[in-house]
């Protein structure tokens, strides 16, 4: 790319230097001559204007982060054009000038006033073809800007997008996980269940028991209290319907009970404390 840059440098150096050339010689020639070389000058000029088209062209596709250096060099190759062009709209009032004094036989006798407004309004004309050149250049300037805005615009729309699914991927993981605790959470709400239905089948089994065997008394206050300090449920109520005086509970089931009920409760308390830390 660059170096089908630097070759429409070289061609536009060449024709620009004998566009110069011309245009010097202009004034000094006879009318017919210079009628000729002002088309040929015209046809050159327009030549340099499409190398111009096709180096700027050229600048566009060029990095963003090597571009700088061939930008400035456009820059000076246009404002070269743009002198360029005014010497020749000077040439050509000259030459306009001397064919109209040699159509009407001007001598050089035109009155000091005429003189006067002409080169006012030659004047008023070259200060605005300048202010359209400035204006040509703003707005080559201004879409050279819209140019690489654009291109930075969709560069960050390509971010969003990338960010974008990567939002949508975490926002899946953070729903597997949510459903992965409520199951978790109703796993281990089972399994703290277990310790008070097993508390409530022991109590069962042992009232049962007694029935079996005849022992309807009621239990003491001193069984109640130990009943209560190992572990057992405080929605229990320790009672029989039957009263049974003669048949007190024996020491040995006592005893098998309260360490059947402090067993169980142990491993229920540990269990929860387990799950506490989990949690």
């Amino acid at each position: 790319m660059s170096s089908d840059f630097e070759g429409y440098e070289q061609d536009f150096a060449v024709l620009t230097a004998e566009i110069t050339s011309k245009i010097a010689r202009v004034p000094r020639l006879p009318p017919d001559e210079k009628k000729q070389m002002v088309a040929n000058v015209e046809k050159q000029l327009e030549e340099a204007k499409e190398l111009l088209e096709q180096m700027d062209l050229e600048v566009r596709e060029i990095p963003p982060q090597s571009r700088g250096m061939y930008s400035n060099r456009m820059r000076s190759y246009k404002q070269e054009m743009g002198k360029l062009e005014k010497d020749f709209k000077r040439s050509r009032i000259a030459y306009s000038d001397e064919v109209r004094n040699e159509l009407l036989g001007d001598d050089g006798n035109s009155s000091e006033n005429q003189l006067i407004k002409l080169r006012e309004e030659r004047a008023h004309l070259l200060d605005n073809t300048e202010r359209l050149e400035r204006s040509s250049r703003r707005l080559e300037a201004g879409y050279q800007i819209a140019v690489e805005t654009e291109q930075i615009g969709q560069e960050m729309l390509e971010n969003l997008s990338h960010d974008r699914e990567k939002i949508q991927r975490a926002r899946e993981r953070l729903r597997e996980t949510d459903a992965n605790l409520g199951k978790s959470s109703r796993v281990l709400t089972g399994m703290l269940r277990r310790p008070h239905k097993n508390h409530l089948r022991l109590f069962q089994f042992t009232d049962e028991e007694h029935e079996t065997r005849g022992h309807s008394a009621i239990y003491p206050a001193q069984i109640r209290t130990q009943a209560a300090r190992l572990g057992s449920l405080h929605t229990h109520q320790l009672c029989y319907t039957r009263k049974c005086p003669t048949h007190p509970l024996p020491v040995s089931l006592l005893r098998t009970h309260a360490a059947s009920l402090n067993s169980s409760h142990n491993r229920g308390s540990a269990l929860r404390n387990s799950l506490n830390v989990i949690l």
